[in-house]
């Protein structure tokens, strides 16, 4: 009932397409595998693959709204990034919220791009362009994040997403829903914290054993 009810309200809304409904997050991840998906309006509770489960086994993540009758799932939901959190039963106006919330999300995206060394940055009226061996760290502020150097600080209106998705993988780290590092800046790790240029940024559960799987350790 609850995925005709999103087809039905996708349908009614302008600019959005819908691809696929599917029974499971089997099914899911195999239509994720074919196309090229921006949005998944996604359950958590579901036989054989929880939607958790099917978030963090993506590799890339499309926008992500959680569609659930509980609301305990929340604080796992938000670690894991997604871009809203729906109780249901759903109705238009909470669907339309969470829609414009994306459409923020991808507008704040395209405020900021990257090059092979650059990330740039708009800072008021001008394009700031940052190498990315300078970024120590990302921090989530509402709807801001704050980009911090050893010499200064840039707040820029973007979300965590939009930022993780123009900083390379390969040398930054989401390792909290609030904070994104930059791997080769790390000076030590204890307990869930670790140090990066004398701040403390504080390690999430859900992302403390990737982490450790992309250090090299003796």
């Amino acid at each position: 009932m609850t995925r005709k009810i999103m087809e039905n309200l996708v349908n009614q809304t302008e600019d959005l397409d819908c691809v696929a409904t599917c029974p499971d997050a089997i099914a899911a991840a195999n239509v994720l595998r074919k196309e090229a998906i921006d949005l998944i309006f996604l359950d958590v509770e579901m036989p054989q693959m929880t939607g958790l489960e099917l978030i963090e086994s993506m590799q890339k993540k499309p926008h992500i709204v959680l569609v659930t009758s509980k609301e305990k799932y929340a604080v796992s939901a938000f670690d894991l990034d997604v871009t809203d959190y729906i109780v249901k039963p759903v109705d238009y106006p909470r669907f339309l919220k969470a829609i414009n919330k994306v459409a923020e999300q991808i507008k704040s995206a395209s405020e900021i791009s990257g090059t092979g060394e650059k990330l740039f940055i708009k800072v008021d009226s001008q394009l700031v362009g940052l190498r990315l061996e300078d970024i120590l760290m990302v921090e989530a502020m509402a709807d801001y994040v704050r980009i911090f150097t050893r010499e200064k600080r840039y707040t820029v209106y973007s979300s965590m997403k939009g930022m993780a998705n123009k900083l390379p993988q390969d040398q930054f780290m989401r390792v909290h829903r609030s904070h994104i590092v930059n791997l080769r800046h790390i000076d030590s790790i204890e307990d869930n914290t670790l140090v990066v240029a004398g701040h403390l940024i504080p390690v999430g559960v859900t992302y403390q054993k990737h982490l450790m799987g992309r250090l090299k350790m003796l």
